[in-house]
């Protein structure tokens, strides 16, 4: 981790997995920490402070405030993408959702960009 201290990490697994139920097992913590690491500061502020928002009281109550949407659309990338973080149990979304287009199954997917290597 680069960002997120471990209690953190911990949080946006949960948040992650309650918003998009099953991407706990991709491990999205690390997609959100690499993300994080190339925000610039103020985003980056912007975007722990709405984690730690969400983490204070029932998702319910804080639906369509700026900060619950910040992390859903997180959550539904680092599901969605179709990431696994390295050493997570998985399977990915796209395995769980059938999408298996030919050239989708052919793709060997790189998160180098974001740091990830595995």
């Amino acid at each position: 981790m680069h960002v997120l201290d471990e209690h953190q990490a911990a949080v946006v697994r949960s948040l992650c997995d309650s918003l998009v139920p099953g991407s706990g097992r991709v491990w999205p913590e690390v997609y959100v920490d690499a993300l994080l690491a190339r925000m610039p500061e103020a985003d980056r502020a912007a975007t722990l402070e709405a984690i730690a928002a969400l983490e204070q009281a029932p998702l319910e109550e804080l639906a369509f405030t700026p900060e619950f949407m910040l992390v859903r659309a997180l959550a539904c990338e680092a599901f969605y993408s179709d990431f696994v973080a390295p050493g997570a149990p998985g399977p990915g979304a796209w395995s769980e959702i059938g999408f298996t287009p030919p050239l989708a199954a052919r793709l060997d997917k790189d998160w180098s960009y974001l740091g990830i290597s595995g």
